[in-house]
């Protein structure tokens, strides 16, 4: 099988940094096993942010993902973090042939001309050192600033250099980590039998965060604390990511927007060649997608 294939070429030792060889662009990695699909026009934007990818964990939804990636052209395209999971992935090697898909797709986008910033997150921030750096066409900055097609300014980061968790207790980051990968395997049972009976992606982690007060408070300390260095930073705005929650809110002068994540609620945020930028949820995409097939089929 293609994808033991791979794991083997990376093996057990050094796995990471060979992860890291094909992503810069340094290593060609080996031909996607689910084909680059051709038929269908794609939607075409300015620009596209995704983050928070987390290739190398059972979590990742890939398919989707890939789907999005087939999908849609932009002129640049912003990985805002997490797109490697270094954290999972040194703890033990998980590499499916979906997730070298997603690698070749942004690999081959660099190629046709799409400008690629990587900014890596806490959880690939194996690449950091690399800032500043370009590799088979992928800039990889610590962050950035992006300037829409409408005259706003926008600074774009990962974000985990405003998680308190992460600033004071990195020991209780991974214990977090932890019980985080634990839901994401609940997560993936659910939607398994979900798809079994005909029902669209739900995530069980996403509920249990609007539901949970403290979950609630900490994402709202977060935005705040987010959008008041960009503020301090005199930018129109901010994106990032980090924390899984895709948003898109006012504090004050300044707009705050998290490009949301492809674990759980499989959202990029988009701009418009006319600079107005929103936030697609994939699975709803999909499922319009799916019910328009549908009813031409029937009027056919």
């Amino acid at each position: 099988m293609f994808g033991q294939n791979f794991e083997g070429d990376f093996g057990n030792n050094g796995s990471v940094e060979r992860l890291a060889d094909y992503v810069s662009g340094t290593a060609e990695p080996p031909k996607p096993s689910v084909p680059e699909r051709s038929n269908g026009e794609r939607r075409k934007y300015r620009t596209v942010w995704i983050s928070d990818v987390h290739l190398g964990t059972k979590g990742c939804n890939a398919e989707l993902l890939i789907d999005f990636l087939d999908s849609v052209d932009s002129e640049t395209m912003y990985l805002v973090g997490d797109i490697i999971d270094g954290w999972r992935l040194k703890k033990k090697f998980y590499w499916p042939a979906e997730h070298n898909d997603i690698v070749w797709r942004i690999l081959k986008r660099a190629k046709r001309g799409t400008r690629i910033v990587y900014i890596p997150g806490n959880h690939d921030e194996m690449l950091r050192p690399f800032s500043g750096m370009n590799f088979g066409g992928i800039e990889i900055q610590r962050a950035a600033f992006h300037d829409t097609a409408d005259g706003r300014r926008l600074m774009v980061l990962h974000g985990d250099e405003f998680d308190a968790v992460m600033l004071s207790h990195r020991w209780l980051a991974f214990v977090g980590d932890a019980l985080y990968h634990l839901s994401m395997k609940a997560n993936h049972v659910v939607n398994v039998v979900r798809r079994r009976l005909g029902l669209p992606y739900w995530s069980l982690s996403k509920m249990a965060k609007h539901k949970v007060k403290n979950a609630v408070e900490f994402i709202g300390k977060y935005e705040e604390v987010v959008a008041r260095a960009a503020a301090e930073r005199g930018v129109d705005g901010v994106v990032c990511g980090h924390i899984h929650t895709a948003e898109h809110r006012m504090f004050g002068d300044t707009e705050y927007w998290n490009d949301g994540d492809w674990v759980e609620g499989c959202n990029a945020l988009v701009e418009h060649f006319d600079g107005r930028m929103e936030i697609l949820h994939w699975p709803d995409e999909v499922a319009k997608r799916e019910a328009e097939g549908l009813e031409v089929a029937q009027a056919a």
